[in-house]
């Protein structure tokens, strides 16, 4: 009698492979990835702390940790001001975002009219485009608008800010999220006689705060790390953002890379902070963001 098989024995399915090897190359890739990213980063951090001896002998670690390079180098390079600016610029840059991209993405989830979907493909279009190429145009509108409005635009918040309130990206991302919500929550809130507006405010952005962290976070990262559109529309520094101070600041500290780090640690700090305490949020927003739509 021929002996009967056990579990273990027999032999594993076609095209299935143990979880181990199967995914192996997978964990070698993302760990490849992490590094790179990673190690200039951690780098800037170490070379930053160093004296000037260290840092320019290609050290990878301080002897001992050289914490008054950061003060030195936000006294030095303006930072108090530059930092001051940005976070201005960032937040009104966002506040016009929420309510310009949220009232447009509820447009194109919930609304019908007509020309919605040509109206939407074309605003999709628009992410294909370099950003250089918008430059031209939007200095010519914001130039023009200073001339014809009371309030000045160039050398001031409104040429820093206004162009950047109606975000394609954002625009999309918000729209898939209201895409999910279900019809029946709007046929409900009819009964209860709401309007768009209430139910917009009372319903879909309850439901879509993910979509809402991320809207901000890329807001205040997109504004907070912008530099050639504000040097193009300022002369002085009373609006000039941290990233044109970490700019100037590179010529200024000359062969002090131990400052400039420093200075680069100071500029992306924020960043870095703001991220870690959305960071849950805002993977769910960009892991959740074009499941239906």
């Amino acid at each position: 009698m021929a002996d009967v098989l056990t579990q273990s024995q027999l032999p594993a399915p076609r095209g299935k492979r143990p979880t181990g090897i199967r995914f192996v190359g997978t964990y070698f890739i993302l760990i490849i990835g992490a590094i790179v990213a990673l190690v200039p980063f951690l780098y800037t951090i170490s070379v930053s702390l160093m004296n000037l001896t260290e840092a320019q002998g290609g050290a990878w670690l301080p002897s001992a940790p050289q914490w008054q390079n950061y003060v030195d180098a936000w006294n030095q390079a303006n930072f108090s001001q530059y930092s001051w600016n940005s976070v201005r610029i960032s937040a009104i840059t966002i506040a016009g975002e929420l309510v310009f991209c949220t009232l447009a993405a509820y447009a194109f989830a919930r609304m019908e009219f007509w020309g919605k979907n040509l109206l939407f493909s074309l605003l999709l279009a628009t992410l294909m485009l370099p950003e250089a190429v918008t430059w031209v145009p939007n200095f010519i509108t914001v130039s023009w608008l200073g001339r014809v409005t009371p309030l000045p635009w160039i050398n001031n918040w409104p040429a820093l800010t206004v162009p950047f309130m109606a975000s394609a990206f954002s625009i999309f991302l918000l729209r898939q999220f209201f895409m999910q919500v279900p019809k029946e929550l709007w046929d409900s809130a009819q009964i209860d006689g709401a309007g768009h507006i209430r139910y917009l405010i009372q319903v879909m952005l309850p439901l879509s705060q993910a979509a809402v962290m991320t809207l901000i976070l890329f807001g205040f990262i997109g504004s907070w790390n912008a530099l050639a559109w504000p040097i193009l529309v300022t002369t002085t520094p009373a609006w000039r953002p941290i990233s044109y101070g970490m700019f100037a600041f590179i010529d200024e500290a000359g062969s002090q890379f131990n400052l400039q780090m420093a200075g680069a640690v100071i500029t992306m700090l924020p960043v870095i902070v703001i991220y870690f305490f959305t960071q849950r949020t805002f993977i769910e927003g960009i892991a959740t963001t074009g499941l239906k739509g």
